[in-house]
């Protein structure tokens, strides 16, 4: 995961988005990304079954898309794109 990011505070951010092509939530929170100029790590989980493994351990659920913050999980597009354009600075 990445460290190119940082929160309001100037602390070091480990971000990484968990999602899968064809679903429109994930698709809504990467437009966000590209319009804040934000490359943040991707793990498709339906074409690396680690990913998946990951998400599934971590967050005890198969839902995306989902943000990785520090390790910890951020579920709903909305509240990620929330996240991203209120707490996070590169």
């Amino acid at each position: 995961m990445s460290s190119q990011f940082q929160d309001r505070q100037g602390k070091p951010l480990s971000l990484a988005l968990y999602m899968y092509d064809s679903c429109a939530y994930c698709q809504r929170v990467l437009a966000a990304m590209r319009s804040l100029g934000f490359d943040i790590p991707l793990r498709n989980i339906r074409k690396d079954p680690s990913a998946l493994a990951e998400l599934v351990q971590t967050g005890g659920s198969r839902q995306v898309p989902c943000l990785f913050v520090n390790g910890q999980p951020l579920y709903e597009s909305a509240d990620i794109i929330r996240y991203l354009q209120t707490e996070v600075r590169r």
